[in-house]
């Protein structure tokens, strides 16, 4: 998984660092830091900033699932 945030469009508002703070970070009161390559334990948990993001400045290039997150899924 590989993460990209558009900076310009942040506004500081750090759900994702509540949601993942393994892999976001606020560095002052409006300033973003963050991990582009998390490990896949943390999937579920960037999907979940991802969406929650007010200004959807978070995109999730998600090349291969985790098989942890495939759960419930069937494949033919």
């Amino acid at each position: 998984m590989r993460l990209v945030v558009d900076l310009t469009r942040c506004q500081g508002y750090a759900q994702c660092a509540f949601l993942a703070p393994d892999v976001f970070t606020m560095h002052g009161e409006e300033a973003l830091l963050y991990d582009p390559n998390p490990d896949d334990a943390q999937w579920d948990r960037v999907r979940r900033a991802a969406a929650a993001c007010p200004v959807q400045a978070i995109l999730v290039d998600q090349t291969e699932i985790p098989a942890t997150a495939q759960e419930g899924t069937h494949v033919r």
